[in-house]
């Protein structure tokens, strides 16, 4: 548990909380900064004679709360860990890519939370109170940050925070992870190499843009990438890399950008592969055209429960666009080329689980056949779409 040294200060937890108020007080009111040699003078102000070793808990203490994430910053820092989520001021939990595990850090109250939220949101640019009671935020090291106040949060605030790689895992490092084996690696580099247009589709916290900052490293280092994302989390390892992020409008209602809006100016920055971070709305129409007008090799995330049920999820998006269904699976039959499924098992362990090509129907509309599948034995096996991924592979990479 994340709590300064009982024995060392000598004082019961609420004794404990109560010198570190009075302390940030005088901190506050002086203008200092949580030095070790202001945090001694406050507490001699205090009426306390505290040693070194205690002093420096006190400081440790008042910069967890002042800087970074305060308490959850330990967590952050872990390597291995991709999100923390905080339910509560008694409830946080951490996700080791494993699966959730509850934590022994305890926050002083649903205050000390909303306060922490608070100071994120800040940290983001963004406002977070009474009257705006949630945020959505990618902070300045590149953490997401979503955060809801009650009272649409029953009881306490809730924080999720998402860590973003500084580097992204390489195709080997997912192998020998357990995410994709050699012989479909092998597969998904010839669809990049082949510069075929694809979208890597699953559920939350499946590892999609994980899996998409891995292969946007495959691209050849001659080519641009362009990325438009509404929080910027993608990283690839390649030389030549442009991103884009949405923004919100400001108090005054004005300043938006859309995730809609960065695909038309991405058209416009002579990209060689368009990457939309997640396609969830309009934006799909702009992405569509793109692909059929010479973008090739493009690609995306989409949220889907199964490689089959992406062209549907599609269609639903196309309609927030105005886009009729006929109109969709027409664009969509020359722009899109493969659908990669990723799924999170029980055990928390993120694998590629199908690959799937499109194919258009007698009646005009475009489904998905299954090329490779994941069998229960994690082996991948081949079926009845097979022939025209390899045929599309060979045709691209001449």
């Amino acid at each position: 548990m994340n709590t300064i040294d009982t024995p060392r200060l000598r004082t019961d937890p609420g004794d404990r909380a109560a010198l570190l108020d009075a302390v940030r007080l005088t901190l506050a009111e002086s203008g200092r900064e949580p030095t070790p040699a202001a945090v001694a003078a406050a507490l001699r102000a205090q009426g306390r004679l505290l040693g070194d070793t205690a002093v420096l808990g006190v400081v440790r203490a008042l910069r967890s709360e002042m800087v970074g994430a305060g308490l959850l910053e330990p967590l952050l820092a872990e390597p291995g860990v991709t999100d923390v989520l905080v339910n509560g001021p008694d409830e946080v939990w951490v996700d080791r890519g494993s699966g959730l595990e509850r934590t022994g850090i305890r926050f002083r109250d649903a205050a000390a939370v909303r306060k922490l939220a608070q100071r994120l949101a800040t940290a983001a640019g963004r406002r977070l109170d009474d009257a705006r009671p949630w945020v959505d935020a990618r902070l300045p090291d590149g953490t997401r940050l979503h955060a809801v106040l009650p009272p649409v949060a029953i009881g306490a605030p809730c924080l999720s925070l998402r860590v973003v790689r500084t580097r992204a895992f390489t195709l080997a490092e997912l192998v020998e992870a357990g995410n994709v084996d050699a012989e479909a690696a092998r597969l998904l580099r010839a669809v990049v190499d082949a510069r075929l247009s694809f979208l890597v589709s699953g559920g939350t916290g499946c590892g999609k843009t994980t899996l998409l900052s891995t292969l946007l490293g495959l691209v050849g280092t001659g080519e641009r990438i362009v990325l438009a994302e509404d929080s910027a989390e993608l990283r690839p390892e390649h030389p030549h890399v442009v991103r884009l992020e949405t923004r919100p409008a400001n108090q005054e209602g004005v300043g938006i950008v859309t995730l809609r809006d960065l695909v038309r100016q991405a058209l416009r920055m002579r990209p060689d592969r368009l990457v939309v971070g997640e396609v969830r709305g309009p934006e799909v129409l702009d992405l569509l055209s793109a692909l059929n007008t010479g973008h090739e090799g493009g690609c995306g995330t989409v949220h889907a429960n199964a490689a089959c049920d992406v062209p549907a999820r599609l269609e639903a998006l196309g309609s927030t666009a105005g886009l009729g269904r006929a109109a969709l699976h027409s664009q969509l039959a020359a722009a899109l080329s493969v659908v990669v499924h990723l799924v999170r098992d029980r055990s928390g362990q993120r694998r590629v689980a199908e690959i799937h090509v499109l194919e258009r129907d007698s009646g005009g509309l475009v489904g998905t056949v299954p090329a490779v599948l994941r069998g229960a034995d994690g082996r991948y096996e081949r079926e009845r779409g097979w022939p025209r991924l390899a045929a599309l592979c060979e045709r691209g990479a001449r």
